[in-house]
């Protein structure tokens, strides 16, 4: 077994990016958002292609997209009586990236 830390000083402290990387953890904290996300990855979709794809209520799937929305991971582009989401490169790079923080 491998010895408990008996002094946490030299553990560096980033409230910041602890919180950040908690919101990303809780937006992705559903497997159907994780889902989501794995299909948007793969290119831009309509929202009831989601619905379809993942055979849940559209209610649902919008609450899921909101909570993505919130956390800044999904793009929603309004093309009137549809919308059209995608994934936002950006923040999905810099939600892999903020991981290696707990290395």
């Amino acid at each position: 077994m491998a010895d408990c830390l008996t002094n946490l000083a030299p553990i560096k402290v980033d409230e910041a990016t602890e919180k950040e990387i908690a919101a990303y953890a809780k937006a992705i904290s559903h497997p159907a958002r994780v889902r989501l996300l794995k299909i948007l990855a793969s290119g831009q979709c309509l929202g009831s292609d989601l619905v379809e794809q993942l055979d849940l209520a559209q209610s649902t799937i919008s609450e899921h997209l909101r909570v993505l929305k919130q956390a800044g991971l999904v793009h929603a582009e309004v093309q009137h009586p549809r919308t059209c989401f995608s994934i936002k490169p950006e923040a999905l790079q810099r939600m892999k990236d903020l991981l290696g923080y707990l290395a």
